[in-house]
C-alpha cells in the first residue's frame, strides 16, 4: 500500500491500497499493439465501475467538498456522549470512503497515459483536498485523547454502533505521546499540501520527462530505453548486449544523479519534519509506529539477510555455473538461466494456469479470481504513457479491486499477474467481510496474499512439467523471487536505513553520495569481493531507478511477507485444511487488528527468526534439487 504524507487521523487520511508494485516485463511485450486506442476491450480495465464518466467524477468531488464543512460541527463535543462521538466518526468514515474512491479514479486514469495532464490536475486537486480534509479533521484525536481509557470502554458499552472503531480507538490512546494538539495537529495535516512533492516529481520525471538513452544492439536494432525498454532488454540472451544495456541505462541515470538525489533527499527531510513532529526518536519507529511494528523487527531482519549472505552467494555461484561463465556479472542477473529454455504463455494460458494453482483454496476463491478476468478489472498490456511495473488497487471499497499489469508473455508475467492478483484477492475479501473502517490492510501483511498466490503457481507449473531443463528454469524462476524479494529488497531497506540515520546526524546527502552508499552495499550483498558477483561501476546509480525510496520504509515488507507466505503456504501445500482456513480468514480480516497479531492468528510468529530460517531452509532445498538435475543432465 502506498499513502502519502503523515499518518492523518486514519479515517480521514487517502487509504490508497496500492499494492505490488513491481517492474516486470519481458521481450515479446514489443511485438505487441502498444497504442491503447487498437487494444481489445477485454485487455483494458473499466474504471466506469468507479464513475461512469468525468463529469459524475466531477460532481461527486463537489458534493465531498461541500460536506466536509460538517465534520467541523462536532469540534469541542466529542466527549459529550457516545451518540456524539459516533455521529462524528461515521460521517468522517463516509467522507473518507468517498474521498478514497474518488482519489483512486483520478490516480487510475492517470496512470493509464501519464502524458494526460488533465488527471494528473485531477490527482493534485484530489491531494489539495485531502490536505484540507485533514485539517478539518484535526481536531478529532486530540480529543478523543483528552477521555481516559475508562470513558472510552463506557462509550463502546453503551453505544453498540462503535464497536467498528474499537481498535481505532484504543489504537489512538496507544499513540498519545506522539499525537499533539488540535493546532499541532492542524500544522501537521496541512503539511500534507506539500508531502508528496518529491514523489510526485520523482514520478513524473522517470516515467514522462526523462531522456531515455539510446543503444544499438548487436543485430544493428536501435532502441529506446524507457523503463519498460530496460526490463526487456536486460534479459536478452546476448551478453554484449546486456552490458550495454546496463551501461546506457544506468549511465544516463547517473547524469541525472545530482537532481535525483536532491528529490530524494527532499523525501528524506519530509520523513524527518514527521518524526520530529511526532515526537519519534527516528524516521524507521515513526514509519513502523503506525502499525505498532517494533523497530526490532526491520532491525533483525537486516541481520538474518546478512547472515544468510552465504546461501544468496551459493544461488549466485549456482546461475554462473548454468550460465557457463568464468565471471558473474551483474548485468547476468535477469539473463535466461536456462539457455534454449523460454516458456512463453498468451495471457489466456497465464489464467487458466492461475486458476488451476488457486485449486486449494477452494471454489469461491477460484470464482471471484475469473470475475476478476472476465469483467474488467484488469489493465493488461503496456501501452504509450503507461506506468511501469505492476500493482494492484482495492481503495474503491463498494466496487472492486483493480490491477495494472504490463504483460509481455513470459513466466515472469503469468507470475506477476497471480501476484497482483492475490493483492486484489486480499482486498476483495477484507472489502467484503470488513467494515470501511477496518477494511484497510496493513503495508506489513500487504505482500503475503500475493506471494502465497506465486507459491501455489510454482507448485502447480512443477507438478506438470517433467522435463529438466523447464524444471530448472521454473526451479530458478523461484530463486529468483527469493534473490528479488528477500535479499534484494533487505538490501534496499538497509539503504533506507542508512541513509536517514545519516540525514538524522546531521550529513548532506547528495547524489554522489547515495551512490557510495549504494555501491558499498551492493557489492557486500552480491560478494563483489569474493568475486562472487561483478558490481560494475554504472549500478552505483540504481538507487535513483527505484520508486520505492518515496514509500518510507515500504520495501522491507517485501521481505517479512515473502518469509510469512514461505510459512504459510507450505502448510496449505501439504494439504493442511485448518492452516487453508486460517489463511482466509486472515485475508478477510483487514485491518481490524494489529498486523503481528493477525499474522500470529494465521500461524506465523514475526517477531521471531522462525519463518526466515524456514525460508532459508527451503532455498537451500531448491538449490540442491537443481544441482542434482544439473549433474544429471552433464552425465
Amino acid at each position: 500500500m502506498v499513502s502519502k504524507g503523515d499518518p492523518m487521523h486514519p479515517l480521514a487520511k487517502v487509504t490508497l491500497s496500492v499494492v505490488g508494485l513491481s517492474l516486470a516485463t519481458a521481450y515479446s511485450a514489443y511485438t505487441q499493439e502498444r497504442d491503447r486506442t487498437k487494444i481489445e476491450k477485454q485487455y483494458l480495465w473499466d474504471l466506469t465501475h468507479v464513475y461512469p464518466s468525468d463529469d459524475a467524477w466531477k460532481q461527486s468531488k463537489e458534493r465531498l467538498v461541500s460536506e466536509l464543512a460538517g465534520i467541523e460541527q462536532f469540534k469541542g463535543t466529542l466527549n459529550l456522549s457516545a451518540g456524539q462521538l459516533l455521529s462524528c466518526l461515521e460521517i468522517t468514515t463516509e467522507l473518507t470512503k468517498e474521498y478514497s474512491r474518488l482519489y483512486s479514479y483520478a490516480s487510475m486514469n492517470s496512470d493509464q497515459d501519464t502524458r494526460v495532464s488533465s488527471y494528473l490536475a485531477m490527482q493534485q486537486e484530489m491531494s489539495t483536498i485531502g490536505a484540507d480534509f485533514g485539517a478539518k479533521t484535526a481536531f478529532i484525536e486530540p480529543e478523543i485523547l483528552k477521555m481516559d481509557r475508562a470513558t472510552v470502554e463506557g462509550f463502546l458499552r453503551e453505544e453498540k454502533g462503535l464497536e467498528i472503531y474499537r481498535h481505532y480507538l484504543f489504537d489512538i490512546l496507544r499513540r498519545q505521546a506522539h499525537t499533539g494538539t488540535e493546532g499541532e495537529e492542524k500544522i501537521i495535516a496541512d503539511a500534507g499540501l506539500m508531502s508528496d512533492a518529491a514523489q510526485s516529481i520523482y514520478g513524473i520525471f522517470s516515467d514522462a520527462d526523462f531522456p531515455n538513452p539510446e543503444v544499438t544492439l548487436s543485430d544493428g536494432k536501435t532502441i529506446k530505453l524507457d523503463k519498460a525498454a530496460f526490463s526487456l532488454y536486460r534479459t536478452v540472451p546476448n551478453r554484449e548486449d546486456r552490458k550495454k544495456v546496463f551501461a546506457a541505462f544506468f549511465g544516463r541515470i547517473n547524469d541525472y544523479r545530482r537532481t535525483l538525489g536532491t528529490q530524494l533527499y527532499s523525501e528524506i527531510k519530509k520523513n524527518m519534519f514527521y518524526m520530529r513532529a511526532r515526537k519519534y526518536n527516528s524516521t524507521l519507529e515513526s514509519a513502523l509506529d503506525g502499525n505498532n511494528i517494533p523497530v526490532e523487527v526491520y532491525k533483525k531482519l537486516v541481520e538474518n539477510t546478512n547472515k544468510h549472505l552465504p546461501t544468496f552467494h551459493r544461488y549466485l555461484n549456482l546461475r554462473k555455473r548454468m550460465m557457463g561463465l568464468d565471471e558473474l556479472h551483474y548485468y547476468d542477473l535477469y539473463a535466461p538461466l536456462v539457455k534454449g529454455v523460454e516458456l512463453q504463455y498468451t495471457v489466456e494460458q497465464a489464467q487458466e494456469n492461475v486458476l488451476a494453482s488457486l485449486t486449494p483454496l477452494g471454489n469461491d476463491y477460484i470464482n471471484v479470481s475469473r470475475k476478476s478476468f472476465s469483467e474488467r478489472w484488469i489493465d493488461m498490456y503496456p501501452t504509450e504513457g503507461k506506468r511501469s511495473g505492476a500493482y494492484s488497487n482495492g481503495s474503491a471499497y463498494d466496487v472492486h479491486p483493480y490491477i495494472l499489469m504490463n504483460y509481455n508473455g513470459k513466466y515472469d508475467d503469468m507470475s506477476t499477474l497471480t501476484h497482483e492478483l492475490g493483492h486484489t484477492m486480499h482486498s476483495y475479501y477484507s472489502n467484503k467481510n470488513q467494515p470501511f473502517a477496518t477494511a484497510n490492510y496493513s503495508i506489513f501483511v500487504a505482500e503475503v496474499a500475493s506471494t502465497f498466490n506465486e507459491a501455489l503457481l510454482i507448485d502447480r507449473m512443477l507438478k506438470e512439467i517433467k522435463d529438466d531443463g523447464a524444471r530448472l528454469s521454473l526451479l530458478g524462476n523461484y530463486l529468483e523471487g527469493i534473490k528479488g524479494t528477500v535479499f534484494r529488497q533487505t538490501q534496499f531497506a538497509e539503504f533506507e536505513l542508512r541513509i536517514h540515520e545519516l540525514a538524522e546526524k546531521g550529513e548532506a546527502l547528495t547524489g554522489d553520495r547515495f551512490n557510495e552508499i549504494y555501491e558499498e552495499l551492493t557489492k557486500k550483498y552480491y560478494g563483489h569481493d569474493k568475486k562472487i558477483c561483478i558490481v560494475d561501476d554504472e549500478i552505483k546509480s540504481e538507487w535513483a531507478y527505484i520508486p520505492h525510496f518515496y514509500y518510507n520504509f515500504y520495501v522491507y515488507q517485501y521481505a517479512t511477507s515473502f518469509t510469512a507466505s514461505a510459512a504459510l503456504s507450505e502448510k496449505v501445500l501439504a494439504g493442511d485444511k485448518q492452516a487453508t482456513q486460517r489463511f482466509l480468514e486472515f485475508i478477510g480480516s483487514g485491518g481490524s487488528d494489529y498486523p503481528i497479531n493477525l499474522l500470529k492468528k494465521a500461524g506465523v510468529d514475526m517477531t521471531t527468526s522462525e519463518p526466515f530460517e524456514l525460508t532459508m531452509k527451503k532455498m537451500n532445498r531448491v538449490i540442491d534439487e537443481m544441482e542434482k538435475i544439473l549433474d544429471r543432465m552433464k552425465n
